[in-house]
């Protein structure tokens, strides 16, 4: 089991709901307890904001043997109003990271946002 590194104190500029969608994105086969270690969060934690997502449209999967295969809805409208008319693949192009970032890693997959069916831009 991975440990959640310590908890984060004060405030930031990301949820943890985007946090998480943007680790979907980034990797559509990735695992919750890799999430939770990636966002800092608990497993339980990153389980709630998956199922919110999904419920709310933004995110589905498919499960294949014991792995989910995430697939992020990039064209869905964010739900604040601040925000009106953002979509998903608006913010996770600020969040995700881009292809050229990973040049020489070996877990490089296809895209930024392979999850999303979308071409990055």
């Amino acid at each position: 089991m991975v440990a959640v590194p310590g908890s984060h104190t004060g405030w930031t500029f990301i949820t943890n709901h985007a946090r998480v969608l943007a680790a979907i994105a980034d990797n559509p086969n990735i695992r919750i307890r890799d999430i939770a270690a990636h966002c800092r969060l608990t497993e339980r934690a990153v389980q709630r904001i998956i199922s919110d997502l999904e419920q709310d449209g933004y995110l589905s999967h498919t499960r294949e043997g014991r792995t989910n295969t995430y697939r992020v809805e990039p064209d869905k409208v964010l739900r604040h109003p601040a925000e009106a008319g953002l979509t998903v693949a608006a913010l996770l192009s600020l969040l995700v990271r881009d292809e050229t970032d990973r040049i020489g890693e070996p877990d490089s997959h296809s895209g930024p946002l392979a999850a999303t069916g979308g071409t990055g831009q």
